[in-house]
């Protein structure tokens, strides 16, 4: 049907992002009238999850979901308003516990290393939610902030600022989307067929990348025994012990 021709539905209404915090927080208005609702957000959004994680996000649709529970999609949307909100309600249900930090308080740098292996966990567990989440500030719900509160907690004992705080936040949360999106680009067969392409190439033009040459002759894509996890925390947590370290005593608690 033409754009211009199409009639307009309660679905075509501009999204109003008070429902989704409502959803999120559990807020929403409760029917007062009629059966009892059959089935809930938290069921809807698990379903979705356990989809995605079997399919991948692109395989999640409210029709894909309903079939689920042997109902049409319309009669989804008496509990989530469209995808938007499903997928909000996905995050925060894989997000729903923050990693509890309190037996190493004191110690900021296990907290920072348990934080951030928790958050890898979870991503390696549901490698969809690289797909379903970004670097850019958004409503979130309770089990999201608790991650949130999570860190700064741990990090509390460092004693830097509000805006160091949340740099070297940003710096483990990227640490982990990033080793999150080498799993999801990973292909065993394509790895193997880049590493023989890029060195015919080599054999080739050498003098044009002696650098490159040696590294690759000393095992530069060859497996390594290092956790890449660790190693890449090991040198976040050494920088942010140098600031600590510059601003001295003064600011630590």
């Amino acid at each position: 049907m033409p754009r211009g021709t199409a009639k307009s539905t309660d679905r075509d209404k501009p999204r109003d992002p008070r429902a989704g915090v409502a959803l999120l927080w559990g807020e929403q208005d409760q029917p007062t009238r009629g059966p009892k609702p059959s089935l809930s957000p938290q069921r809807i959004a698990a379903a979705a999850v356990a989809l995605a994680d079997a399919e991948g996000l692109d395989a999640v649709s409210m029709n894909k979901v309903a079939a689920e529970f042997g109902v049409s999609a319309m009669a989804l949307y008496r509990y989530v308003p469209g995808k938007t909100e499903l997928v909000e309600l996905m995050v925060e249900s894989v997000l729903a516990t923050p990693p509890d930090l309190s037996d190493l308080a004191g110690d900021w740098r296990a907290g920072a290393r348990e934080w951030t292996r928790r958050s890898w966990q979870v991503y390696e567990a549901h490698p969809w939610l690289l797909a379903a989440t970004a670097m850019r500030r958004q409503v979130m719900g309770p089990g999201q902030l608790g991650w949130l509160d999570s860190i700064l907690g741990a990090l509390a004992p460092t004693g830097l600022t509000a805006a160091e705080l949340h740099q070297v936040f940003l710096l483990l949360a990227g640490l982990v989307r990033n080793l999150a999106q080498q799993l999801v680009d990973f292909d065993e067969e394509h790895g193997r067929e880049f590493t023989r392409l890029t060195a015919e190439l080599l054999d080739r033009h050498a003098d044009r990348f002696p650098a490159l040459t040696r590294a690759i002759a000393d095992g530069f894509f060859a497996a390594a025994p290092i956790d890449p996890l660790d190693f890449a925390l090991d040198r976040v947590l050494d920088g942010v012990q140098s600031l600590i370290d510059r601003a001295g005593p003064s600011r630590t608690h």
